[in-house]
């Protein structure tokens, strides 16, 4: 009886720390700094919601901006971006080995108003496991390619 239950908390507690591994996000810089960032640390930043679709059937996300994310990790912007960042984007990629790119001034205010999010609530929900734990949100893109689910890593690069 006792080795039952020791056994059931055991992988219990395995459990725990696979799902936990999966809801961090690494977070890379262009001079090749890792971040890796927990679930509570991502949460803990100040949160952007966002609504889109169609108007008879609204979607509200909520999560990061993806800017203040990289700020977090130890992106810096600069201000005004120019030069050389110009030509750095933002690689996305998803459990599934799906990947994008975005470059660095979409997520710029000087560049847009547009916020792109990394999102981790639908309609006031978590995401379910097909779509998250986290997700890219890009409002009013008129194709939803780029809205990477289940976002494991996101990578600066240098194009060249």
């Amino acid at each position: 009886m006792k080795k039952r239950l020791f056994s059931a908390l055991l992988i219990a507690l395995m459990l725990d720390a696979i799902v936990a591994q999966c809801q961090q996000l690494t977070i890379q810089t262009e001079i090749g700094k890792q971040a890796v960032l927990t679930k509570g640390e991502i949460e803990a930043l100040p949160t952007t919601t966002v609504t889109t679709g169609p108007s008879d059937a609204p979607v509200t996300f909520v999560g990061i901006s993806l800017k203040a994310l990289l700020e977090k990790a130890g992106v810096a912007f600069g201000e005004p971006l120019r030069g050389k960042r110009l030509a750095s984007c933002l690689l996305v990629e998803a459990a599934d080995g799906y990947r994008v790119v975005i470059a660095l001034p979409e997520l710029d205010p000087a560049f847009t108003d547009r916020q792109i999010v990394l999102a981790f609530l639908r309609d006031g929900k978590p995401l379910d496991e097909k779509e998250g734990p986290y997700r890219i949100v890009i409002p009013d893109e008129k194709r939803m390619a780029r809205w990477v689910r289940q976002v494991t890593a996101l990578r600066i690069v240098d194009v060249q």
